[in-house]
């Protein structure tokens, strides 16, 4: 049949193409499938943006008057800016494997695999989906901090920077979310998972308390923590201006991000079966 002749033409042609071009492609296109999702049901992306607003305006505002919790310079509301943008991306990353369990029961997840594109180039692919919803989710928390006077910079560059470690953060994390989805293996479950890791992450973080107020133990676990990395540039980038650590903060982050993405891209055919 021609129409058959033409498909295998198509897929040898796509198998001779040079790997990283066809990596970089594949990506591309798997980012572009997921973003028309995201343009069908962008109510989802309202609707999660409720929660860090409510962190902000309540949770910052009922802590704005207890002192030594901030650094001096800073008033709370703005100094918990940065990590609630942090916890917005973690949210709406975090139950990324949720979809793709979905996709597995549709059997759309094993026509994906059986396409030329390499299995990296899915996750990462799924992985920059996710961080359109975090970019979006970030705009909706800059533009609500500097609507109600923060005192976080406006600096363009600096907020360009923020939205490259957005974009680290959520391709972080809907990495391990894939991960997570490779152990639950149904909807239930994946939710269940999410849920028991997402708070650890957030609380055993700097995102809303420095810290140096933290127990020694749990300074340990902030450090291990990607958030953590995640939430120090973001905060160096919107308020301190201080960017001593900030390319220790985004080699951390990227390492954790990479590692994610290569362990996703190994258990992603466990998720299909």
């Amino acid at each position: 049949m021609p129409g058959e002749s033409n498909a295998v033409a198509g897929v040898l042609h796509e198998r001779q193409r040079p790997v990283l071009l066809r990596f970089v492609t594949s990506s591309l296109v798997v980012a572009e499938m997921e973003a028309r999702k995201i343009k069908h049901a962008s109510s989802e992306l309202w609707i999660r943006a409720i929660q860090p607003a409510l962190w902000l305006l309540v949770f910052g505002s009922a802590l704005a008057g207890v002192r030594d919790i901030a650094p001096s310079q800073f008033s709370y509301m703005a100094f918990i800016t940065p990590g609630i943008l942090s916890q917005s991306v973690l949210f709406i990353a975090i139950f990324y494997g949720v979809t793709l369990v979905w996709e597995r029961d549709l059997g759309l997840l094993n026509k994906l695999l059986a396409t030329p594109a390499p299995r990296p180039s899915i996750v990462v692919g799924k992985a920059l989906a996710a961080s359109i919803r975090g970019v979006f989710q970030g705009l909706l928390v800059l533009a609500l901090s500097i609507a109600i006077g923060t005192g976080i910079s406006v600096n363009l560059l600096y907020i360009l920077g923020v939205f490259g470690v957005v974009i680290l953060l959520a391709m972080c994390f809907s990495s391990l979310s894939m991960v997570i989805a490779s152990l639950a293996r149904t909807r239930d479950r994946m939710m269940g998972l999410s849920q028991v890791i997402i708070f650890p992450l957030f609380f055993a973080s700097n995102a809303i308390y420095p810290t140096q107020i933290m127990p020694e133990w749990l300074q340990l676990v902030a450090k291990a923590n990607p958030l953590s990395y995640g939430v120090q540039a973001v905060r160096s980038l919107l308020l301190t201006q201080n960017f001593t650590m900030l390319p220790t903060d985004l080699a951390v982050l990227a390492g954790y991000t990479l590692g994610l993405l290569s362990l996703a891209s190994l258990v992603l055919r466990r998720i299909a079966s």
